[in-house]
């Protein structure tokens, strides 16, 4: 559903807490911007109907921002009617810091309701942030040809699946996710853990990547942490994770990339 002359409205959704959402911003709208028919709002939470109800495509990069009711029905319609979504990194996370100086645990409600369904996954857990390795499962798709195994420092998402996935890249992970109220409990699940996978709903598609950490050092300060003395930028230096997300913002713009040419998809 394009524009005059073929432009493509695209609504890029970046903000929340406890990640530097201004450097995921500006890199993805360095990529977004490779492609001049895209012309790129940006919001930093969903409370934008009309933005969605006449975008093409759609860019997320959050963590624990929470569509109510009607952002998730907008939500969910955009898919439906043949709407792109490319989903990363915590956008299926809705978190609960501790309360008070007891025990810190985080918790992970169930508070977005059939969207769960919609983007195939809702996080529960990630164990400590270290480097892990990305196992390609689907080496024959587009999206991640010529790829192999990579090693990559990151969140380890652990999420409660919803759906049939097309599951393209995975990790493999059975340990507790210490600090999250399910983490021992979605610890005893040895199934792959998915990290880059597609979602039909409707005459649209999710693509969930869930790489994507960076922090600066002054995003926890709601925690009680002024200054974590480092800039942690995760997987944004890693070759294979920006090869993989330039393609997967490609197929959400709709542009044939030469994996695809090759593939003949």
């Amino acid at each position: 559903m394009a524009g005059p002359a073929g432009r493509l409205d695209a609504v890029l959704v970046c903000g929340g807490r406890w990640h530097d959402f201004d450097h995921a911003r500006l890199r993805l709208l360095e990529l977004l911007g490779e492609h001049p028919r895209v012309r790129t709002t940006v919001y930093q939470d969903y409370d934008r109907l009309a933005a969605l109800d006449n975008a093409d495509l759609l860019v997320t990069y959050t963590c624990d921002v929470r569509p109510g009711p009607a952002q998730q029905a907008a939500l969910a319609r955009f898919v439906e009617r043949g709407g792109r979504w490319l989903a990363l990194h915590g956008t299926n996370a809705v978190i609960e810091p501790p309360a008070g100086s007891g025990s810190r645990v985080f918790t992970t409600p169930r508070l977005i309701g059939e969207l769960a369904r919609v983007l195939g996954s809702q996080f529960l857990a990630h164990p400590p942030i270290e480097p892990y390795e990305v196992l390609v499962t689907r080496p024959g798709h587009p999206l991640v040809a010529g790829i192999g195994p990579f090693t990559v420092t990151d969140e380890l998402y652990v999420c409660e699946l919803h759906g049939k996935l097309e599951v393209l890249l995975h990790a493999e992970y059975t340990g507790p996710c210490r600090g999250f109220a399910e983490g021992d409990t979605a610890a005893l699940d040895d199934a792959p853990r998915p990290v880059l996978y597609l979602k039909r709903h409707g005459l649209g598609e999710v693509c969930y990547f869930t790489l994507g950490h960076c922090r600066g050092r002054y995003d926890m300060q709601d925690l009680g942490v002024d200054d974590t003395g480092r800039v942690d930028e995760g997987p944004w230096e890693t070759p294979e994770f920006l090869t993989v997300l330039r393609r997967c913002v490609e197929r959400v713009v709709g542009v044939r990339s030469p994996a695809q040419e090759r593939a003949g998809t």
